[in-house]
């Protein structure tokens, strides 16, 4: 096989989804990290040819930067990129491509989900069923209405339209917050979140991970949120304090919370332990085979478009060509 017919090789560092992995091996030479009994051994013999990776983001370790002298492009199937340094591939000269703008159905789905069952408290109530407290109490006490309030968005993206086309479909008011207001859209802007929370019953997170909105819903735009407020964080749970957080439910200072995602992740069965005024997800709002297959074809095509010298089609802003 000579140079022009040879399949160009990739390191595969992770993902638990079954297609992945022999759709990469028809289209390239596989080094295989996730499967591989010696995984050092595997990247001494990768780092000898290996411009090129593919990972969930989440699997990305940092050491690999120092272990692959000949990268050149790490390509990314999940939306969010907070993990990468992007100093440090900047440095390298390392192009780093997401999959952005694909997930947004699934996630926005996940969070009016969200929304409804920690408003009208879903699991609270199927354990009040299961565990015959219904039959030895009686009646559930009341719950929160959705339709009709007052819906708050951090952030407007893909993600944050969706949720806003899904909550008018409830005859919500909308608003959202952001350093940037839209022209293209009906709903009021809040520069300031704090003042958002104040005036809304639910508050929404949608906005993306990182260092700029690392804890930006803090204690005190939970107390403005106030002890009839919803909260729902389908973003990163790096977006809201924790320790804030976990006080707040204890103490009703919010009324309720739908989490997808949560400042200890993967979140221990302890951390949320006798609240009842939480509905819990574990950070799987894009995990539909839809979502995640459009993700993977994205991050596989900007493989190709890398090796066959092309534009990457997904290119993370911050690291230029």
């Amino acid at each position: 096989m000579n140079d022009k017919t040879r399949k160009p090789p990739v390191l595969f560092i992770n993902t638990s989804y079954p297609f992945v992995l022999p759709e990469l091996e028809e289209k390239f030479t596989v080094f295989n990290h996730r499967d591989a009994q010696d995984q050092g051994a595997l990247l001494a013999k990768a780092a000898k040819q290996v411009r090129a990776v593919y990972t969930n983001g989440s699997s990305w370790i940092p050491s690999m930067l120092d272990a692959l002298p000949k990268l050149e492009l790490i390509a990314c199937s999940s939306t969010g990129y907070d993990e990468f340094d992007l100093d440090a591939l900047k440095r390298r000269g390392i192009r780093l491509t997401n999959s952005p703008d694909l997930t947004s159905t699934d996630v926005s789905d996940l969070a009016l989900a969200l929304m409804l069952a920690a408003a009208r408290r879903v699991t609270w109530g199927e354990q009040y069923l299961r565990s015959g407290e219904w039959l030895a109490k009686g009646r559930p006490p009341l719950t929160r209405r959705v339709s009709g309030r007052r819906l708050g968005i951090i952030g407007l993206g893909a993600i944050g339209r969706k949720v806003a086309k899904r909550a008018s479909g409830f005859d919500m008011t909308i608003s959202y917050q952001g350093p940037n207001k839209k022209d293209d859209v009906p709903y009021r802007h809040y520069a300031d979140l704090l003042e958002m929370a104040r005036d809304v019953d639910f508050l929404v997170v949608a906005c993306i991970g990182g260092p700029t909105t690392a804890g930006i819903v803090t204690a005190e735009v939970l107390d403005a949120l106030g002890p009839d407020g919803v909260l729902v964080n389908v973003a990163r749970g790096s977006c809201v304090d924790g320790t804030a957080l976990l006080a707040a439910l204890k103490n009703n200072t919010i009324g309720a919370a739908g989490l997808d995602c949560h400042a200890e992740e993967p979140a221990g069965p302890d951390l949320y332990k006798g609240l009842e005024n939480v509905a819990l997800t574990p950070h799987f709002g894009s995990a539909t085979p839809d979502s995640r297959r459009k993700m993977s074809d994205m991050a596989i095509d900007n493989l190709l478009a890398h090796f066959a010298g092309k534009p990457l089609l997904t290119p993370v802003a911050e690291i230029p060509g």
